[in-house]
């Protein structure tokens, strides 16, 4: 019964997603005008390709959005140097500005298809993928049953499930087995979420670790930093990063607090929606707070209170900046966001409770006495300002979170590991193709 239901409910979503499909251009017409869509790509939402297809084994890799596409770059970078073109897919805008910007030339960007039949079989039957690689938690029906009609092989790295997702799919369970057969492996971040691919059907499951763990730090403009540094000077510096509404102004309340102890305390509030940049720069002044904003070239003077960076593929730069961070979606917000990136980059870590999508790095680093949990905005200022006035402190915590990421590494060996049997034939084919090309010049 649960497999009659799992085909009726999947073949009323090909049905339902192909009866929308002539409507769906008014939708990606009104997301291009709020700058979610890049107005001149949009044909590649219903699958039509900006490239040709080039010669010799392919592989798809798509990645949804920035954070994805950081922890896939030192993977794709290592298929690409086997010979196997890459088409890297990825459903935003910032995150094609991140591709561009770490990967250039070696792959070939598009945005990813609508989930719907004729926006994916248009992709398919222009790219033709010998392999199909999904990031984290990319779970499309149409585009998983559509790659295993075609017997493309189907693998999810870097795969988590967050608490909210597994108790969702976990409801509809002879669903999630329906797409999930059709995966040919998941290597997943932890043994919890391998536990919980398994229990929904996902047939093999291995764990690598997180891949984020393996990139490299962002690099950033030497000179623009030095200069950033100077307007600084030797003020005390924290900042409250990958913020979510809510936490900006519990941000800017502990600024007031830590003033009255540290005059010439800096704060930076970098959210994780920069287009919100110009609500929360008048929230911090209509509490009677100088901002300078990085996304208007605004120099950081001796009476800037808040430097805002509402600016997209700058964290590098922002973490420089201090020692101390509060990554946010943790105490507003639900599920928290990625902390490895400040513990790579010789930060102090702090954060709400609630990181249940980062569980397995955050009890990592808090092993290791590199993260620090805070209930509210009162207990993080106590925090900030404890870290400020203990320099030995702070370095141990700095210290933890390096031991704790270098414990971690090795993902990227482990996940090359998991895609052998898979790229392994597509890295002959493309050495043959190779040979044959270089004999007939």
């Amino acid at each position: 019964m649960s497999e009659r239901w799992a085909r009726a409910i999947l073949t009323a979503y090909r049905w339902a997603g192909a009866s929308v499909y002539p409507f769906i251009g008014s939708y990606v017409a009104w997301r291009a005008s709020r700058g979610k869509e890049e107005h001149v790509r949009r044909r590649e939402r219903y699958g039509r390709a900006g490239h040709p297809r080039p010669e010799g084994p392919l592989i798809w890799v798509h990645a949804a959005s920035v954070g994805e596409t950081l922890a896939v770059t030192p993977l794709i970078e290592r298929l690409a140097g086997f010979g196997i073109n890459v088409v890297l897919t990825t459903g935003t805008v910032t995150s094609a500005q991140v591709a561009s910007e770490r990967l250039g030339q070696i792959i070939i960007h598009q945005y990813v298809p609508l989930d719907l039949k004729p926006a994916i079989s248009r992709f398919l039957d222009h790219w033709k993928p010998d392999l199909a690689i999904m990031a984290e938690s990319e779970i499309w029906p149409m585009t998983i049953l559509e790659l295993g009609a075609r017997r493309v092989p189907q693998v999810l790295v870097n795969g988590r499930l967050s608490d909210r997702s597994f108790a969702s799919w976990t409801k509809r369970s002879y669903l999630a087995e329906a797409l999930f057969e059709n995966l040919a492996h998941v290597v997943a971040q932890s043994e919890v979420d391998a536990e919980r691919f398994a229990k929904l059907g996902a047939r093999p499951v291995t764990v690598s670790g997180n891949l984020k763990v393996d990139t490299d730090p962002a690099s950033v403009d030497d000179a623009e930093l030095e200069l950033i540094e100077g307007q600084i000077g030797r003020r005390k510096v924290w900042a409250a990063i990958s913020t979510h509404e809510g936490e900006e102004l519990a941000a800017v309340e502990v600024h007031q607090s830590l003033k009255a102890r540290h005059p010439d305390i800096l704060t930076v509030i970098v959210p994780r929606h920069p287009e919100r940049g110009a609500a929360i720069a008048a929230e911090a002044e209509a509490l009677g707070l100088t901002v300078a904003r990085r996304s208007l070239g605004d120099a950081i003077t001796p009476q800037t209170d808040i430097y805002l960076g509402d600016t997209i593929g700058e964290m590098g730069l922002y973490l420089r900046l201090t020692e101390i961070a509060f990554v946010g979606r943790s105490l507003t917000g639900q599920g928290g966001q990625n902390p490895l990136e400040p513990a790579m980059l010789d930060t102090a870590v702090l954060s709400g409770r609630n990181v249940q999508n980062f569980r397995d790095a955050y009890q990592k680093l808090s092993a290791h006495g590199g993260a620090r949990f805070v209930r509210n905005k009162e207990v993080l200022a106590g925090a900030v300002n404890y870290l400020l006035n203990n320099y030995s402190e702070r370095r141990k915590m700095i210290e933890g979170g390096r031991k704790a990421v270098e414990e971690m590494r090795g993902a990227l060996s482990r996940t090359l590991q998991a895609l052998d049997p898979y790229i392994h034939p597509l890295i002959v084919q493309a050495r043959l193709g190779s040979s044959g090309n270089g004999n007939g010049s």
